[in-house]
């Protein structure tokens, strides 16, 4: 072999490097979460459960309606809807009265004028709560009975400022549902336990975020990052800056996809790396030596036969392996041999978007565009 040869699979050897890493993280993670203290079960304060609504997701009543049958002994369900028009508001009302026993509140519009309206809204939902313990989740979740008990429960430690957990899709009616569900139980969440592994938690995930009203005033509440993207991110991270834990519970909520088309699924990852691009560059950048496809097509063309088939077997074992441990192991998801055949589909795409997300100025979330200026969001229509 030629000297460029060798550089080429050196440089093909990360990603495999990087997968062997990120199975020994979800062992480490997956093992010792199961060996952890046992929960305190008395351990259940009145708490808000607070949800940001602009529109109705599919599936609206079935997601609000899990949030009413929780085996809890105190909690309130907090809406924030944009407007007396939002379509999601006859929803809140037959859910009103399927559940009279529930404390069912609705605030309208943030009262504010902020980039992201959706982190406004959070800002006047924290302030009305009437609870100080505050969990926060997306429209489009759904959850078992004991969700509230089970992300409450890790609060009872004092280090710990704030619970998220992982999510799952609810029902794969497309393939671009099981794309998608292949690509976060492959590659998202490994990227999520090689993080806990080399540097702990500084993140949370939208779909849930358990803390408390004192926690998000010790960096400036919601208001502070109402024109920041991934507000969920940096939640995790500005409460972990405090020296609190973040923790991420091996607990799934589901979340119903609503991808019904592939264009639709590129749409919602590319929107994703944008943002990623633009709050962790250096970190952004070196996903290229994460990613084994183009490596290994390069191998595949330059490097001997035999060579570039090894390099693929392994990749291959690795990935299979690392999914496998995730998603049926870790997470207890069924179904898991079905989407092995379409990791390596998955990592082409995701490789695709990646290239893609340097090109991109603006991205585009519920109907509006925007850019990235300084960090902050701008609405393009606004941009001067």
């Amino acid at each position: 072999m030629n000297l460029i040869e060798i550089i080429l699979l050196a440089l093909a050897a990360a990603p495999l490097a990087y997968y062997a890493i990120a199975i020994f993280s979800v062992w480490r993670f997956f093992r010792s979460a199961r060996r952890g203290s046992p929960s305190r079960s008395d351990f259940t304060p009145a708490v808000s459960n607070l949800k940001p609504i602009r529109g109705a997701d599919p599936d609206a009543y079935a997601n609000f309606a899990s949030f009413c049958c929780q085996d809890y002994p105190d909690y309130e369900l907090v809406f924030c809807v944009s407007d007396r028009d939002d379509p999601a508001l006859p929803v809140i009302e037959e859910l009103r009265r399927a559940f009279p026993e529930r404390s069912i509140r609705v605030l309208f519009g943030s009262g504010r004028d902020a980039a992201n309206d959706k982190v406004a809204k959070l800002d006047r939902l924290v302030a009305e709560a009437a609870h100080p313990v505050l969990v926060i989740s997306d429209s489009d979740v759904r959850v078992r009975p004991d969700y509230l008990r089970t992300v409450v429960t890790a609060l009872a430690d004092p280090k710990v400022g704030a619970v998220t957990c992982f999510y799952v899709t609810a029902q794969e009616k497309t393939f671009a549902d099981r794309l998608h569900s292949t690509g976060m139980l492959s590659d998202f969440y490994a990227g999520i336990i090689v993080a806990w592994q080399l540097d702990g938690v500084k993140f949370a995930l939208g779909p849930t975020i358990a803390t408390t009203r004192e926690r998000l005033a010790g960096f400036g509440g919601y208001r502070a990052i109402e024109n920041l993207p991934g507000d969920d991110l940096l939640v995790g991270r500005l409460i972990a800056e405090q020296g609190y834990e973040v923790k991420l519970l091996p607990y799934t909520v589901e979340t119903v996809a609503d991808f019904a088309s592939m264009g639709e699924l590129l749409h919602k990852r590319m929107r994703w790396m944008v943002v990623m691009r633009h709050m962790r560059p250096w970190g952004h950048f070196g996903l290229l030596f994460t990613q084994a496809v183009p490596w290994l097509l390069a191998a595949l063309a330059l490097a001997p036969a035999i060579v570039a088939l090894a390099y693929w077997g392994t990749y291959l074992g690795l990935r299979w392996l690392l999914t496998w441990m995730i998603a049926s192991w870790g997470l207890r998801q069924p179904g898991v041999a079905r989407k092995l055949l379409l990791v390596p589909l998955w990592d082409a795409v995701a490789f695709g978007i990646w290239a893609a997300s340097f090109t991109r100025r603006t991205l585009r979330w519920r109907g509006h565009d925007y850019t990235i200026q300084d960090g902050a969001l701008v609405p393009v229509a606004t941009r001067e």
